[in-house]
């Protein structure tokens, strides 16, 4: 059957995906490299990626960043976690190891409740810049 010169198929895919996206939570997508980083993971309010380096080198130049950018509130280099307040946002840095040399590094941007994607992919950028440095 044919309706307005699609196949039936095609016409399926397209009413599917909507569906699908809303039963999945969030969108994510998949952002080109930056340095040592294979790529990244953008979400609603976070922004996530993996990179060639050691956990103290990451932990200290998160820690240089969001010093510079804004206040930090409260670290715990054992819990990999930073909270820092940038323009009246609230930054969560969480790095974890995830072997002698790759960590993940995870930032959260959100203020007053609403997330601040372009504030947390700043601080990421600016953090894996540092490391790459």
């Amino acid at each position: 059957m044919k309706f307005l010169n699609i196949s039936k198929s095609a016409l399926i895919a397209v009413l599917l995906i909507p569906l699908l996206f809303s039963f999945s939570g969030c969108i994510y997508l998949v952002v080109g490299g930056i340095g040592a980083v294979g790529g990244y993971i953008v979400s609603p309010d976070t922004v996530e990626g993996i990179t060639a380096s050691d956990t103290a080198m990451v932990w200290d130049a998160a820690i240089e960043v969001l010093s510079v950018m804004g206040l930090i509130k409260e670290e715990n280099e054992t819990g990999g976690m930073i909270l820092a307040s940038i323009s009246g946002a609230k930054i969560t840095v969480t790095i974890v190891s995830l072997g002698v040399t790759t960590a993940k590094v995870t930032v959260k941007a959100r203020k007053a409740y609403l997330p601040r994607i372009s504030l947390a992919q700043d601080v990421f950028v600016k953090i894996m810049s540092r490391v790459n440095e």
